[in-house]
């Protein structure tokens, strides 16, 4: 006992008292909190999320909001690519919603995979595209080369260790003849940034980019046409989770199994976020969305 004067006490009510220890869980008992009203699931839940992958933003800040009202403690921990495979391969991390197959995240799959585990697509109509403005004047990566210098010689990335990053290193570049190009890798954010300056001022821009993404509503966009196949075909998006996942949180991991969200849904919800919202607090955002699709959302968990 915490206190060596509880020792003088009856030994019948000190044994109800441990009992009742044992029943609540309290700290220092060693048993894990679960989230109750019949849910054994483990309360706490970390979600990784990849930095600056809006669709993988939306939809871990839906599910947090959802698992939330469940009783769960979600809690969103942000990294980039390489260290979210890792950590959720040794236990650090939970859950993650943004794993593109079959090409994208391949090579991190072909490292991590053993060590998680697939919980299914939610999402199977998502692309990866070399995009620039609507007015270009070219309409295939197979024009680009000779074009390069209307667009300042320049194809405007994101994240280094991208998936879509590599693609365009290893196979887009060197497939279309664009090593004359310069190939600028930083961030999300930037490439944005470029892609608003440049179309306030008017100017053609060659970015990497994905669908879906809500700059596509935002920006007047089209995706240049990839005769090779540099980039692959259309991708599946899918929910992978810790080896443990499924026996710490089985009513959840059931419920993530079974999500299924349409390109239609995504990008209103990223519309919502990220387009008509100027913020980085999305909880108001989420619930309002949630209440203006509650019938979707109820489904989800039904």
């Amino acid at each position: 006992m915490k206190n060596p004067s509880k020792s003088r006490i009856k030994s019948s009510f000190a044994l109800g008292a441990v009992s009742i220890l044992a029943l609540t869980g309290c700290a220092g008992s060693g048993e894990t909190e679960t989230v109750g009203n019949g849910n054994e699931d483990k309360k706490d839940m970390s979600i990784a999320v990849f930095n600056g992958w809006d669709e993988a933003i939306a939809a871990s800040e839906l599910w947090k909001a959802i698992l939330d009202e469940k009783g769960y403690n979600v809690e969103l921990e942000y990294g980039d690519i390489a260290p979210v495979y890792s950590g959720l391969s040794t236990g650090d991390y939970d859950l993650n919603m943004d794993v593109w197959l079959p090409v994208t995240h391949a090579s991190y799959l072909e490292k991590y995979g053993d060590d998680i585990v697939d919980l299914g697509a939610w999402n199977e109509e998502s692309k990866n595209a070399i995009a620039v403005n609507a007015d270009a004047p070219i309409d295939s990566l197979e024009e680009l080369a000779a074009n390069a210098d209307l667009f300042g010689n320049r194809i405007v990335g994101i994240e280094p260790g991208a998936g879509l990053t590599l693609a365009t290193t290893d196979n887009v570049i060197p497939g279309y003849g664009l090593e004359d190009m310069e190939y600028l890798t930083s961030s999300t954010a930037a490439m944005l940034t470029e892609l608003q300056t440049a179309t306030d001022n008017g100017e053609n821009i060659v970015v990497t980019l994905w669908e879906p993404h809500w700059a596509y509503n935002k920006f007047p966009l089209k995706n240049l046409e990839d005769p090779q196949g540099a980039l692959g075909g259309v991708e599946s998006i899918h929910s992978y989770a810790s080896t443990d996942f499924k026996t710490d949180f089985p009513q959840a991991a059931e419920w993530v199994e079974n999500f299924e969200m349409d390109l239609d849904t995504l990008y209103s919800l990223e519309q919502a976020m990220f387009v008509d919202y100027d913020g980085q607090d999305y909880a108001p955002v989420i619930a309002q969305w949630i209440e203006d699709n509650q019938e979707y959302v109820d489904g989800l968990t039904s």
